[in-house]
């Protein structure tokens, strides 16, 4: 599990994110430079992490699933997850 310090602030930036897009597309369209470095630095899309959304997780992220590899795996061999079964040949 994450620590949860680092999941909150994930999920303020997602926030900000959201609140600024159409602000940045904006700006980005009219070449203003110097209003886009004035937004808030967390409100870049590139700040984002992509994490786990059962543990927080932000390594072996697997994105078609939205889990860490490990929570995947758990998961699947629970047969939790529609779809994927356990391969053998």
């Amino acid at each position: 599990m994450a620590k949860k310090s680092s999941v909150a602030r994930d999920k303020k930036r997602q926030k900000l994110v959201e609140i600024y897009t159409e602000e940045r597309l904006r700006l980005k369209e009219n070449g203003d430079r110097e209003g886009l470095a004035g937004l808030p630095r967390n409100s870049s899309p590139t700040r984002l992490r992509n994490r786990c959304y059962v543990t927080g997780r932000s390594r072996g992220y697997m994105r078609r699933f939205g889990l860490s590899r490990i929570t995947f795996r758990e998961l699947a061999l629970r047969g939790l997850i529609p779809g994927v079964t356990k391969s053998s040949w």
